[in-house]
């Protein structure tokens, strides 16, 4: 980059790596955003970590020298101030001009001495907290105190248990103890934020370790907690394993050492029975518990890894030595304290924070995670995908028996607590009814009537902006936001039941809607549709939280998203989506706080829809975007990618939607691979653009007899639908091949038939001789018939302008389609010795628009072939060149 940066550490393993580094300490030092692209094999990971952490202690370095020379300057400050002081005094007399003046100069320096202040109570922090982890490090004693001490609390928990088991033998009141269990039931009475001066949290407390101040920290996201863990590892190999305080973040669901909450499966019963959990141990008891002047004491199950002593501690032992998720779990299953809490209370002193970028893309979901990104640094690795992700996690589809459900659920409950209700809460519930009533009602439907039975007259899909629907459906006059989003997030927990344990036990609200089930009402009330559970997973007995999720995005302004009302045979099958057209409008506010961001992939191209979609429309000037794209540590001759515009038979390659179910098409296709399957050894991987037409093409070449001829030389595998059985199919793909060059003979490997856009086109390595060849299939557009699709490539035309004479919404699907083949052909070459041939089987290919999106590092080494003859001795003579473990042949 035309600077020399000079690095605190002793790894610089390639140049490549070098130049990505320096990059990104330039980026990270003059705080803009930046899109970095590295390919696999390149050390992105480790180039990662290395330059961020470099740029973090110089910071922190350059931070305590500012610091060190404001306190040395503080005494000379006050006798200044004091002279300063006197004149301005001498001055006063002279008019208002000298008043001013001196109300100013008194004001700049109560700002100085504030500021020195705040600096000194900080370093006081900064020294507690780093004599607190230096003593744990090296102090194995404080250890076996704290676990002498937690073997005594269950000791003690243990004989409280007996206790109450033996008060309960005694034989209590079988209709008082019901009658207790429902006054969890009664809502406490809620009050808006305006309503309210002072908003009073569940998990409020003084201690000053909860408002420590947060460090400049690096946010470091990704997409799976297999990628986190894998930066963890590096993290621990690079020379700043041992100093870094990182913390590593995850859901419920990966971090929950409570064998009871973990059974349950799913997601969402986690997260729910874990929130009834923390509400049963914070909450207050209501007014309403004290009847005929004795106190009721309802028992309810609190989760005994929710100690804030052994989560302070959990957390300490975090920040003294890197961990991953799973030596995380494995320390607060020793230290009896919950991960997933503890994890949150190391965050304000960590200096890394490792999490997935859901969590910090969600705005409620950081806010709840204690997720501070003001003046931080935040990478988003794997971003390749990121436009979609965004888009997911704010669109949400609520169905019509959902609507239904609800409906007959909440309507029970107001009969039976209509008299122990307040007023306001009372208000409240009937306008979430009358909301539910309008939203059966615009799909067609009656909440009076069964939803499996009620027939749509008009079916079809239509799509309505925000304000169209609202008024639509009659509720333009509520205010979603103020009222019912909050009533509804505060009280509409799901709650869940286990379907293979009839008699778990079951509390508060759980125990009444499953009574709704059951109970004989009114002949007007509407039983909930039952919900098949799939291989034993629990089923929702509410789904008031995905109606919240619905309710949320209608919040949303009106230009940002669309309202799509999906109408079936019946109610049931029914639905309402909001679909989310801006995503630039959430990350926006990820922008705003930070000082920088950096986006990464292993294959970004193509750059622009980072730019447009998502840069531009959030408000980034261009001056401080900066991308950068490093090359392939592979040498120049170790991949070989071809477009082919003709087959053997001088066929014109063109797979589009009119002319690849011709068979003289798939004829073609098949005599390609046949010619393929004798030359290339080991792995050959086939791209399809869909199933559907996997299949069509495999139900064609049985018929004819072209897969008998092609299993002589390979054996045949097809990527499964079900991703349970993605891992079984490439297990036998890998002992096929490795089976095959060890015996030798007349079969030389297999042949994979793969789907872009499925299980094995992201995050699968087809490494050696696991992928010697990958074919792409013709070109995988995405279906613009989709309402979805139509509705954002009309937003984009109205919103971005044209670019290089081409439509916006054009250029949307090209690019989706080409991010889509970048991440299938990226997944052969994952490493320096390894080497492989690339065919894209479409003479579109080598239009400048298209083919000037392929990834740099494959782009510079293609070649186009117009004949299958060219192409075919150019690709003979590259695999007889390479010997099977990658090095050059003699």
């Amino acid at each position: 980059c035309g600077n020399e940066v000079t690095f605190p550490f002793p790894y610089t393993p390639y140049s490549i790596q070098e130049d990505f580094m320096a990059e990104l300490y330039r980026v990270l030092e003059e705080g803009k955003v930046g899109i970095f692209e590295s390919p696999t094999g390149t050390g992105k990971s480790l180039s990662l970590i290395c330059g961020a952490l470099s740029w973090l202690r110089d910071f922190e370095e350059k931070k305590k020298q500012e610091e060190a020379h404001l306190l040395a300057d503080e005494p000379n400050g006050h006798d200044k101030q004091r002279q300063s002081s006197c004149s301005t005094e001498a001055s006063n007399c002279q008019g208002s001009t000298g008043e001013l003046d001196w109300i100013t100069d008194f004001v700049q320096k109560k700002e100085e001495r504030d500021m020195v202040n705040k600096l000194k109570e900080e370093q006081i922090r900064r020294k507690k907290r780093e004599d607190r982890l230096e003593k744990i490090r090296h102090n194995v004693q404080l250890k076996y105190a704290s676990k002498r001490k937690r073997l005594e609390d269950d000791e003690t928990e243990h004989l409280l248990q007996l206790s109450k088991q033996m008060s309960t033998e005694l034989g209590p009141d079988v209709l008082e103890q019901l009658d207790r269990s429902e006054e969890e039931l009664i809502l406490a009475e809620y009050e808006s934020d305006e309503e309210k001066k002072v908003a009073s949290g569940l998990d409020e407390d003084d201690d000053d370790d909860l408002e420590e101040e947060h460090v400049t920290k690096i946010y470091y996201c990704s997409r799976t907690h297999s990628q986190l863990a894998q930066f963890v590892h590096e993290v621990q190999k690079s020379p700043f394993g041992e100093e870094i305080r990182l913390v590593s973040l995850g859901s419920r669901q990966n971090l929950c050492v409570n064998e009871e909450v973990r059974c349950l499966g799913a997601v969402q019963l986690i997260n729910d029975r874990c929130m009834e959990m923390q509400k049963n141990k914070h909450g207050k008891k209501s007014e309403g518990e004290e009847s005929g002047g004795k106190k009721r004491h309802v028992s309810r199950a609190v989760c005994p890894f929710y100690s804030y002593e052994q989560m302070q501690f959990l957390r300490d032992e975090v920040l003294v030595k890197v961990k991953d998720i799973e030596q995380l779990v494995a320390l607060g299953k020793e230290t009896k304290a919950c991960p997933y809490y503890g994890s949150r209370f190391a965050i304000p002193a960590a200096q890394l924070v490792v999490l997935p970028y859901q969590m910090l893309l969600h705005e409620s979901t950081r806010c709840a995670s204690g997720i501070k990104l003001k003046d931080q640094v935040v990478i988003i690795d794997e971003a390749h995908n990121l436009i979609d992700t965004i888009t997911c996690i704010h669109s949400t589809e609520v169905s019509g028996s959902q609507l239904c459900c609800a409906h007959s659920q909440l309507l029970q409950y107001m009969d039976r607590y209509r008299k122990r209700l307040k007023a306001k809460n009372l208000m409240y519930i009937k306008q979430i009814l009358y909301l539910l009533e309008r939203f059966v009602s615009i799909l067609g439907g009656n909440v009076n009537q069964n939803p499996n039975t009620q027939s749509i007259s008009q079916a079809g899909t239509e799509l309505k902006s925000i304000n169209d629907f609202l008024f639509q459906s009659q509720i333009d006059n509520i205010n979603l936001f103020k009222v019912l989003f909050g009533f509804v997030e505060r009280y509409g927990a799901t709650t869940a039941v286990k379907t293979n344990k009839e008699n778990q036990k079951m509390t508060g609200l759980q125990n009444f809607l499953c009574t709704l089930h059951q109970e004989p009402g009114k002949e007007a009330t509407i039983q909930c549709p039952p919900v098949e559970a799939e291989d034993d997973q629990p089923k929702m007995a509410s789904p008031l939280m995905q109606i919240e999720r619905f309710l949320s995005a209608l919040t949303s302004a009106n230009q940002d998203g669309r309202v799509i009302l999906n109408r079936q045979g019946t109610v049931t099958q029914s639905s309402l989506k909001f679909l989310l057209l801006n995503p630039a409008v959430h990350f926006a506010k990820v922008l705003k706080e930070c000082r920088a961001v950096i986006i990464a992939g292993g294959t970004m191209q193509p750059v622009s829809d980072f730019r447009e979609q998502l840069l531009s429309c959030a408000g980034v000037d261009a001056d401080r975007v900066v991308e950068f794209s490093c090359g392939h540590v592979i040498p120049p001759d170790n991949i070989l990618p071809i477009i082919l515009c003709s087959g053997p038979s001088n066929q014109q390659l063109e797979f589009t939607y009119q002319k690849r179910d011709l068979p003289q098409m798939m004829d073609e296709l098949g005599r390609i691979l046949g010619n393929l399957c004798n030359m290339v050894p080991g792995g050959v991987v086939c791209f399809f653009p869909s199933y559907e037409y996997e299949k069509q093409v495999y139900t064609h070449w049985e018929r004819t007899g072209l897969l008998t001829r092609l299993a002589t030389k390979k054996k045949l595998f097809q990527e499964p639908k079900k991703a349970n059985q993605v891992e079984q199919v490439l297990a036998e793909y890998s002992k096929c091949i490795k089976r095959c060059s060890q015996v030798g003979g007349q079969m030389t490997g297999a042949l994979l038939f793969s789907v872009v856009g499925g299980k094995m086109s992201e995050g699968i390595n087809f490494s050696d001789d696991l992928g010697r060849c990958v074919v792409m299939v013709g070109m995988p557009y995405p279906n613009i018939r989709s309402p979805e699709l139509q509705e954002k490539m009309v937003y984009l035309d109205r919103t971005l302008p044209r670019t290089a004479g081409q439509a916006p919404s054009r250029m949307l699907i090209e690019n989706l389609c080409m991010k889509a083949v970048n991440q299938s052909i990226g997944r052969a070459i994952r490493h320096q010795r390894d080497f492989a041939s690339i065919l894209l089987l479409d003479h579109r290919y080598a239009r400048p628009s298209i083919f000037n999106k392929l990834p740099q590092w494959i782009k510079e080494r293609t070649e186009i072939k117009p004949t299958f003859g060219l192409a075919f001795a150019v690709l003979r003579k590259f695999h007889r060149e390479k010997r099977p473990d990658g090095s050059e042949a003699s």
